[in-house]
């Protein structure tokens, strides 16, 4: 049963990381075909700003999802990795309750709430005429996603298979790698 359920999740990872890489991509051509058709045709299009605008709180909220499924996610720790192991996974621990919190009461709640009230006024977008709604359904469904990470995280750290969320290895910067020259003979 656990292969069968880390399978699911390995596969809503993949599949969150490819709907990001084609909601940028949609970014991207959007905002050049609207460069293109203010400057080079001289008629811009109306659209192309709400697109984009849509698209880009879509791909910053499934981002950070990604991102800190990942552990790939901003993170101050200087001062916990000063801390012996136990203490660490303590803190690792309170750490991911945080965010399980956060992801809960914020972005699952507080978006169920935004989006069900939008949807009942009947809210829509002014070029696209798309239930504004719809648009904010990114924020309960990036909230399930890391919830599902910090649970995941938590389950680790009580079965004591935490060395990703512990000890996470230090990043180093490439100036601080010395690089000898080779030897003339």
């Amino acid at each position: 049963m656990l292969r069968g359920l880390i399978a699911i999740k390995t596969a809503l990872v993949r599949l969150l990381e490819w709907v990001v890489i084609v909601v940028l991509a949609t970014l991207v051509l959007n905002v050049l075909w609207g460069v293109f058709s203010r400057f080079i045709l001289q008629a811009p299009s109306r659209w192309t700003e709400e697109v984009a605008t849509i698209l880009l709180i879509w791909v910053a909220l499934l981002g950070a999802a990604v991102a800190f499924g990942r552990n790939e996610h901003l993170g101050i720790d200087y001062l916990v990795r000063q801390f012996d192991p136990m203490a660490r996974r303590m803190v690792a621990f309170v750490v991911q309750g945080i965010i399980a919190w956060f992801a809960i009461a914020v972005l699952i709640y507080g978006g169920y709430v935004l989006v069900s009230e939008t949807l009942q006024v009947g809210q829509v977008t002014s070029a696209l005429g798309i239930l504004q709604g719809h648009v904010y359904l990114a924020v309960p469904i990036s909230g399930v996603f890391i919830l599902m990470f910090c649970l995941e995280r938590m389950v680790e750290l009580v079965l004591g298979r935490d060395e990703a969320v512990v000890d996470r290895p230090e990043v180093t910067s490439v100036t601080n790698h010395s690089v000898e020259s080779p030897v003339d003979e």
